[in-house]
């Protein structure tokens, strides 16, 4: 069976979310529930509908209004799917309002936004920097060495108010905003037979002490974390015994940084 996906974003107006519908259903102008009703009551059956609802914790009377037009709509097929939206970056590399569902990015390959933090110091013997383990169940290198914390942009959120968040959230590490910097941006490509991801992550570097004995670990994301010099990491990524998903772009980046 076909299937239409429609996005249901509840960062959205109402006229938003109803043009949505009008332009997947192509149908005419529908600008209400009870148009969309009795567009629904007449559907080819041969076509389902897959509704994507953004994730964010706020409410939405229209997106609540559009679901239970689908649902008590008894002669279609409907599944809905929470997911994070993300925003798609242009041609120009800058971030557009134009929003999808994570699993969608990740599908059709839209460029979209992340982070990469870098937690580093310098000792008498070189520069270290901290490695997460990325978790067992992780959907793409999983077991693997990494940068310390990285993460998608949701919609509507920045890049260094992400960093912030995903350093609390996968390492319990409450880094200050001016406290990270930006030591460029870098785009990443990884395709499998899963994922096809196209980011364009934004590098910060964070150079305060941390003890590693008090970050608390996201499990789901990371397994465990700790210090190697740099120069040290570029010799094991030469080998086939250091499972890494590690940039040698990146290491150079905070190289020429800190020298």
């Amino acid at each position: 069976m076909d299937t239409i996906e429609i996005f249901l974003n509840k960062l959205s107006s109402e006229k938003e979310l109803y043009d949505e519908l009008s332009s997947k259903l192509e149908c005419g102008s529908i600008t209400e529930k009870s148009k969309l009703s009795a567009v629904l009551s007449d559907w080819n059956k041969d076509i389902g509908f897959k509704l994507f609802i953004s994730d964010e914790n706020i409410s939405n009377e229209t997106v609540d209004e559009i679901i239970k037009a689908f649902h008590e709509c008894k002669n279609i097929s409907c599944e809905t799917v929470t997911d994070e939206f993300l925003n798609v970056i242009g041609e120009n590399e800058r971030i557009t309002h134009l929003s999808k569902p994570r699993s969608l990015i990740h599908r059709d390959g839209d460029l979209h936004p992340t982070v990469h933090v870098w937690i580093v110091k310098r000792k008498d013997m070189g520069i270290f920097v901290l490695l997460q383990k990325r978790a067992s169940e992780k959907e793409i290198y999983p077991d693997c060495y990494d940068v310390s914390v990285a993460g998608h942009v949701s919609q509507g959120m920045e890049f260094r108010k992400t960093a912030v968040k995903e350093a609390y959230e996968e390492i319990g590490i409450e880094i200050p905003a001016g406290k990270l910097a930006h030591i460029g941006n870098r785009r990443i490509s990884h395709s499998s037979e899963k994922i096809n991801d196209n980011e364009m992550s934004a590098i910060y570097i964070y150079r305060e002490n941390v003890d590693i004995n008090d970050l608390v670990l996201q499990k789901s994301e990371v397994s465990e974390v700790c210090w190697a010099e740099i120069d040290e990491i570029l010799a094991a990524m030469k080998t086939e015994n250091f499972p890494n998903c590690i940039s040698i772009d990146e290491l150079s980046m905070i190289k020429k940084t800190l020298f």
